[in-house]
């Protein structure tokens, strides 16, 4: 599923207009954006928790070559699926 796919959705199932469907995807995505990138953790209750977390350099190697590389430290953004979420998807609940 898409981004696109997503707001085609919203659109019918809450009788939006599809401009303001798009608006609202669109919206909740930079929301999230936003407080991700002030560290805060976005929790969505029921569906799961998306959080920061911080990776330290370390050092890998390439693969074509076996040559050992630096990786940098870095931040990363981690999702933590909810037990509702888990159990619909193991359910198969929401296919069509």
């Amino acid at each position: 599923m898409t981004k696109q796919d997503i707001i085609n959705q919203v659109s019918s199932r809450a009788s939006l207009s599809r401009a303001k469907a798009e608006e609202a995807v669109e919206t909740v995505i930079e929301l999230i954006k936003e407080s991700l990138g002030h560290g805060e953790p976005v929790i969505l209750r029921r569906f799961g928790t998306f959080q920061v977390r911080a990776k330290s350099k370390r050092v890998g190697r390439n693969p074509k070559t076996g040559e050992e590389a630096e990786i940098s430290a870095r931040k990363v953004v981690r999702f933590k699926s909810g037990k509702f979420f888990k159990q619909a998807v193991d359910e198969g609940e929401g296919t069509t």
